[in-house]
């Protein structure tokens, strides 16, 4: 299955970014896990949540910002990439003036319903 990044809608998750599914198992029939694509704008933060089963892995592909991850804080930018385990509090800051793009590999699959805000 291919998808193309033009025909993907944008939608904004419960932490307050706006996510593109590139390949979710509810839209492309893969099995075990997602791959999008999230966007913070300038001076924008996501909001404090954790996943009670999903691991994520977050690569950073434009912009620079914070991220916060359990009590840990430390700068993010391009080329960088992070592991997020499950129940781990996290959120990410922009502190550059370019959007901050955000690979995001999840498994299981991205759920609004593993996601809980803090």
């Amino acid at each position: 299955m291919k998808t193309s990044y033009g025909e993907v809608t944008a939608y904004v998750t419960k932490d307050g970014s706006v996510i593109r599914e590139l390949m979710h198992p509810a839209v492309h029939g893969n099995r075990n896990q997602s791959l999008a694509e999230a966007v913070v704008e300038p001076a924008a933060r996501t909001a404090l949540h954790r996943h009670a089963l999903t691991e994520e892995i977050y690569h950073i592909t434009a912009g620079s910002g914070v991220m916060t991850l359990g009590e840990a804080n430390f700068a993010v930018a391009a080329g960088d990439t992070v592991y997020i385990t499950p129940g781990t509090p996290h959120c990410i800051e922009n502190t550059g003036a370019e959007p901050l793009k955000i690979l995001c590999a999840c498994s299981p699959a991205y759920a609004h319903d593993d996601t809980e805000l803090l």
